[in-house]
C-alpha cells in the first residue's frame, strides 16, 4: 500500500509535507485511558500515520459504554477494551503499530511505560490517575495531553511540555468529590469534541507548528458553543523526584486491596462482613446481600458516617474500578478492613446466581 496516497491529503499542507509525516511515522504516543476520550484520540491519530501507539486500560466493554466510545461493537461487550481497539485500529490502518497494555496504571508501572514513548495522553475520568499520569511525566520528561469532561463541558491542556506547568499546578489538591461521567453523565458528542482537540495537541507537538496549550487551559461548551482560554503559571515551589514519586504511589499503605469472586462466596453469609454497593442506583444488575448498603461514589464522602471504620468492608461497581477509587478513599478515612471485589458485578454474576439475589 501507497504510504504518500494513503497521506496525500495531509502531506500536501506546507507545514506538514514528506519531512511532517516523517516525523508522524517516527513518534510514539501512549493513550492512558481506552473509553470515551481514548476511543476518539485513537482513532485519529492512527490516521495521521503516528507510528507506534500504545493503549493502557484494564477495562472490558460494557453496554453502557457504547453510547460514547464510538470504536466498540455491540457484540464485543465483556471484551477487553484494549485488545478490541488494536484490532480496530490494525484493520484500518495496518501500516502502524499498536500495543495493547491490558493492565492497570499504577506506580509499579507508569515509569517503565513512559520511557518507551514521546508523548502521554491522559484520557482517564479518574482525578487519582491524573495526579499519577503528571507525577510519572515529571520522573520520565513527558508531556501530558490532558482532558476532562464533566457533562456538557470539556477541557484541554499540555502540562510538562518544554518544562513547563503541570497538572498540580493548576489543581494542586488532589479533590476526590469530582464526579466522573459514570455518576455526573455524558454525552457522547461532548467526548468527541475534547478528544479530538487532544489528538490536535499531540500532532502539533509532534509536527511542532502551531501553538500548544501550554501553560493555558481550554474549555469548550457544547450548549452554547462558546470556549474560553486561560492562562496559567507554573509554581516553581513543587517539586517530584523518583524517591518521593514511589514513597507516595508504592508504599504498601497506598495499595488497594483485592478479593475475587470465588473468595466472596464463602463469605455471603459472614455476619462480620459488610458489602458495600458503589454503583448509582440505576445501575443493572441489582445485587442484594442480606449485609449490604448500597452509597454511590459520588455519595461515599458525604455518607461515609454510615459505616463502621472497624468492620470488613468488601466494595464492588460494575467492573471494579470505581470500587478501587472508593477503597482509596475509605483508606484515607482511616478504614483498615476493606477490599475491592476484582471484576465487580459483571464478575460476581458468575459466581453467585444461586447464593444472592440477582435482578437483571
Amino acid at each position: 500500500m501507497n504510504a504518500s496516497t494513503r497521506y496525500n491529503r495531509q502531506i500536501i499542507l506546507p507545514e506538514i509535507g514528506e519531512d511532517g509525516q516523517r516525523k508522524l511515522a517516527k513518534a510514539k504516543v501512549l493513550i492512558i485511558g481506552a473509553g470515551g476520550l481514548g476511543a476518539v484520540v485513537l482513532p485519529y491519530l492512527a490516521a495521521a500515520g503516528v507510528g507506534e501507539i500504545g493503549i493502557v486500560d484494564h477495562d472490558v466493554i460494557e453496554l453502557s459504554n457504547l453510547q460514547r466510545q464510538v470504536i466498540y461493537k455491540t457484540s464485543a461487550v465483556g471484551k477487553y477494551k484494549v485488545e478490541e481497539a488494536k484490532a480496530m485500529i490494525s484493520e484500518f490502518n495496518p501500516g502502524i503499530k499498536v500495543n495493547a497494555i491490558a493492565e492497570k496504571l499504577s506506580g509499579k508501572n507508569a515509569i517503565s511505560l513512559f520511557e518507551n514513548y514521546d508523548i502521554i495522553v491522559d484520557a482517564t475520568d479518574n482525578l487519582s490517575i491524573k495526579y499519577l499520569i503528571n507525577d510519572a511525566c515529571l520522573i520520565t520528561k513527558k508531556p501530558m495531553v490532558y482532558g476532562s469532561i464533566f457533562r456538557f463541558q470539556g477541557q484541554v491542556s499540555v502540562f510538562n511540555y518544554q518544562d513547563g506547568p503541570t497538572y498540580r499546578c493548576l489543581y494542586p489538591e488532589e479533590n476526590n468529590k469530582v464526579l466522573n461521567c459514570e455518576d455526573a453523565g455524558v454525552i457522547g458528542i461532548s467526548v468527541g469534541i475534547i478528544g479530538m482537540l487532544q489528538a490536535n495537541e499531540v500532532i502539533k507537538m509532534i509536527l511542532e507548528i502551531g501553538e500548544v496549550l501550554n501553560g493555558k487551559i481550554l474549555v469548550y461548551s457544547i450548549l452554547n458553543n462558546e470556549q474560553q482560554k486561560y492562562d496559567f503559571d507554573k509554581n516553581q515551589a513543587f517539586e517530584m523526584n523518583e524517591i518521593e514519586f514511589h514513597k507516595k504511589y508504592n508504599s504498601d499503605k497506598n495499595q488497594v486491596q483485592e478479593i475475587s469472586s470465588e473468595a466472596v462466596l464463602n463469605e455471603i453469609d459472614t455476619d462480620e462482613v459488610l458489602f458495600l454497593d458503589v454503583r448509582n442506583e440505576d445501575e443493572f444488575p441489582k445485587v442484594n446481600f442480606k449485609n449490604g448498603i448500597q452509597i454511590p461514589l459520588m455519595n461515599l464522602e458525604n455518607e461515609i458516617e454510615k459505616l463502621n471504620t472497624n468492620q470488613t468492608i468488601y466494595v464492588f461497581c460494575q467492573s471494579g474500578i470505581r470500587s478501587k477509587t472508593a477503597v482509596e478513599l475509605l483508606q484515607k478515612h482511616q478504614f483498615k478492613n476493606v477490599k475491592s471485589i476484582a471484576g465487580g458485578v459483571l464478575k460476581l454474576k458468575q459466581f453467585l446466581k444461586e447464593e444472592i439475589k440477582i435482578e437483571q
